[in-house]
């Protein structure tokens, strides 16, 4: 499954589901797809967003035996892109949705 957020203010991003899911989870949403954020509450579940990041940058990525020759991509680096189009929402006061 693939979860694409939108809004006016910012390209689409578009996210493994299960990664969007858990990204949601920390913006303090439910895992409900379709789904929306109104522009003023951007700002506080992009900072819920960052503050769980943020806390979760010390503690090592969890590797699956099977992807030992595969890259480890931190929670971190997978969501920049959703940080920025949040941040650009917020600036323009634009809504977020995804599907």
């Amino acid at each position: 499954m693939l979860v694409t957020f939108s809004t006016d203010a910012h390209a689409d991003i578009t996210m493994f589901g299960d990664v969007a899911l858990a990204m949601l989870k920390k913006m303090g949403h439910s895992a409900t797809v379709p789904g929306a954020i109104l522009a003023d509450d951007i700002p506080a579940a992009l900072h819920k967003l960052t503050a769980a990041i943020e806390a979760e940058k010390d503690s090592e990525p969890v590797r699956e035996p099977e992807d030992d020759d595969e890259p480890v991509v931190s929670m971190a680096h997978r969501a920049l892109p959703l940080i920025d189009l949040l941040s650009a929402a917020a600036s323009d006061e634009c809504d977020v949705m995804w599907k």
